[in-house]
């Protein structure tokens, strides 16, 4: 969607100029990957308006491949506004009838996986409208050979108003990695502790739990939690999908478990770190000094806009 975010310092209400960026979830993990050496595609839908033709030309800038999107002549490009804060940043979507929202099953008959690795997927799209739904259906049933589903909970309650969220459980249960936040599996689980939601969730051979600001636990068989790093934090959203892409980047090279998870946090610092949705990369120099670090190095690094100072 293309994202706005303030231009200057005051409530939202009174703020008149504003920067025009892009954002969304599936788009924000695409946009990381090449960063970290990953080669991806984004397939989407936008409208046939100055919003579509920038965003797919920003996406593309990223090293992403767009060209399975499609352009809808009837149909505008999703939009929304972000009030950016350290402490949380308000959102509010313009997405109602939007291209994203007219996509469906139909997609896969020009959709070409052929040697894809990883079909990241997200728990937005199917709330955006019941062909959506059944898109995300679809490729959940598609024989997948080696490739393997990430399957990003997301869980946004503006867009499930109406709709049943537990629908969130039975699609993730089909998918081969989950990513969930805490917070957001207590509220499609029942329950946001790590051991708890693993028996709830046998089938996905991975499962990544986060817990914000703490840190976040690997569960492929005794759970194993990695502390997140000590950010000075510009602006939130977007983390969570910044770590989605950095934990896919180490799980594609075959990375040690606590490497995979390092690697999310590291990638979800960069984010927050800036106003952005898609963060500028850390230097490789940072990268494999922290990936490398000891427990106590680790967690007495601090990351702020000049790099990394130790305490």
């Amino acid at each position: 969607m293309a994202l706005f975010v303030p231009a200057e310092p005051g409530p939202p209400d009174e703020v008149k100029q504003w920067v025009r960026t892009i954002g969304g979830a599936e788009s924000n993990v695409a946009c990381n990957l090449p960063t970290l050496g990953v080669r991806s595609g984004w397939v989407s839908a936008v409208g046939d308006d100055p919003f579509g033709r920038a965003l797919l030309r920003e996406v593309e800038s990223h090293g992403v491949d767009v060209s399975a999107c499609t352009v809808d002549p009837a149909r505008p490009t999703g939009l929304y506004i972000k009030e950016s804060g350290a402490g949380g940043s308000p959102v509010r979507y313009y997405r109602s009838g939007s291209a994203a929202s007219g996509m469906g099953p139909s997609l896969l008959e020009r959709l070409d996986l052929g040697g894809v690795r990883v079909l990241h997927l997200s728990g937005i799209t199917p709330a955006l409208s019941d062909s959506c739904l059944a898109l995300v259906r679809a490729l959940l049933d598609m024989p997948r050979g080696d490739r393997l589903i990430s399957f990003d909970v997301n869980f946004r309650p503006a867009l499930w108003t109406g709709r049943d969220p537990s629908l969130l459980a039975e699609l993730a249960a089909r998918a081969d990695i989950v990513l969930t936040g805490d917070d957001e599996a207590q509220r499609v689980w029942g329950t946001g502790d790590p051991a708890e939601l693993r028996a709830l969730l046998p089938g996905p051979r991975t499962l990544v739990v986060k817990h914000g600001e703490r840190g976040a636990t690997l569960v492929e068989g005794e759970p194993l939690f990695s502390p997140a790093l000590r950010v000075d934090v510009v602006e939130p959203v977007g983390a969570g999908d910044a770590f989605a892409a950095g934990f896919l980047a180490a799980t594609l090279r075959g990375a040690a478990p606590l490497h995979r998870l390092r690697q999310g946090h590291l990638q979800a610092a960069a984010t927050l770190l800036t106003h952005d949705d898609v963060g500028v990369p850390l230097p490789r120099e940072v990268v494999d000094s922290l990936l490398q670090a000891d427990p106590d190095a680790w967690s007495s690094a601090r990351l702020t806009g000049e790099g990394v100072v130790r305490t």
